[in-house]
């Protein structure tokens, strides 16, 4: 029986996917193999040995210790593009918002209660509708960085509304490049797509590279009066960088998830509270892969979509499996064939992968091995953690 401890609401047709024969699902379940979550904070959370498997229902993962996580053996996994159709929903509405005066115009009629006749409102806003208008997309460019599960689909959607995109993203993978219309310009670099858009829209990752990737110096390179969106992460942005160029209208206004203090009460600002991922289909597709990815990896040892580890899949051809994490140095693997050698088992197949200093191995072999083989495995120089299933 397989034990994973949820944190925070995770959406039932995520948990109904665990087969309820096979594994004890708990927030307080004791020796859990994994962990199932959301925002829940694990910097400084003592783990249980037996955890060896951690999936967050969502695409970040700052709330997770992953470089720790990692030197544990421990797998983390996200859930990226899961939610990607709500944030494209979204970031179209932020290019709405920001290129139509709505959110004003709303507003304004909303105040007009002390108005009893129709026919007078009506007459009043006919003349004052013109304090309200704006520009259409239509026509327009926009800069989209970071061509990812998200910012693809973003840029897709974006020539559909008839604009002109050009996308910047040097580490583009092959999977979000085939979703990617060949309509879309790729730029060679971050200044020169800054220069050429009308509206910039991020959809980077927040780690060491992205941090404040959009600083005084990038500010100078926007268009002027260009306008951007983030619905990515607040550290991407210098917030005093941003505000600077605002108040110098080097930028005519700034449409984000993340609102800080500086930039309440601004005219050339619109804050959404980190709304994003909020929709019911979002958390549901991000509960069902998370589930399905831990079921994967606690079964068959198979990972896709980890955060830390490299991905890896090798079809059951049928035998027993093992699977361990190394260092990634050389010997390791062929001390540990040299050991199922010794022991006369044979090998039906195996895979290795690495990723950075972390090595991970499946291996299927004709016999079941003993526990002293599996702690012999467990010896070898350079092996964190060993696994039979």
């Amino acid at each position: 029986m397989y034990k994973i401890r949820t944190y925070n609401q995770i959406s039932s047709k995520g948990l109904d996917r665990f087969p309820s024969d096979q594994y004890e699902i708990s927030s307080e379940a004791a020796d859990p193999q994994a962990f199932l979550l959301r925002s829940q904070k694990l910097h400084g959370l003592e783990m249980p040995d037996s955890v060896v498997a951690v999936a967050r229902a969502g695409a970040g993962v700052n709330n997770i210790p992953v470089e720790s996580f990692t030197e544990k053996a421990i797998v983390v996994f996200n859930t990226p593009g899961a939610n990607a159709n709500a944030v494209k929903e979204l970031v179209t509405a932020g290019l709405l918002l920001a290129s139509r005066d709505i959110f004003d115009g709303m507003n304004y009629v909303q105040s007009l209660t002390d108005i009893t006749d129709a026919g007078e409102m009506s007459a009043l806003l006919e003349k004052e509708k013109k304090r309200f208008a704006g520009c259409e997309l239509y026509g327009k460019t926009l800069g989209v960085v970071g061509l990812g599960s998200i910012g693809a689909i973003v840029a897709n959607m974006a020539l559909d509304l008839g604009m002109d995109v050009v996308g910047y993203d040097p580490a583009i993978s092959v999977e979000a490049a085939w979703q990617l219309s060949s309509q879309v310009e790729k730029m060679d670099s971050l200044q020169h797509l800054l220069a050429r858009a009308d509206y910039i829209t991020l959809h980077v990752p927040a780690i060491e590279a992205t941090h404040h990737l959009i600083n005084a110096e990038a500010l100078a390179s926007f268009k002027p009066g260009a306008k951007l969106l983030n619905f990515a992460r607040q550290e991407i942005v210098d917030t005093q960088a941003l505000v600077a160029a605002l108040d110098k209208h080097q930028l005519s206004a700034y449409i984000a998830d993340f609102p800080t203090p500086e930039l309440l009460g601004r005219n050339d600002v619109l804050l959404m509270p980190h709304i994003g991922a909020s929709t019911t289909e979002a958390e549901e597709n991000c509960a069902i892969m998370a589930a399905n990815q831990l079921m994967a990896y606690l079964e068959n040892g198979s990972i896709r979509n980890s955060v830390n580890f490299p991905p890896t899949h090798m079809a059951r051809n049928g035998g027993h499996r093992i699977t361990f994490s190394n260092n990634n140095v050389p010997k390791v693997l062929g001390n540990v064939l040299a050991i199922l050698a010794d022991s006369n088992n044979n090998v039906i197949d195996l895979v290795n992968k690495s990723r950075g200093d972390i090595a991970y191995n499946i291996i299927d072999v004709e016999d079941e091995p003993s526990a002293d083989i599996i702690a012999d495995i467990l010896a070898v120089e350079g092996v964190v953690s060993v696994r039979l299933l």
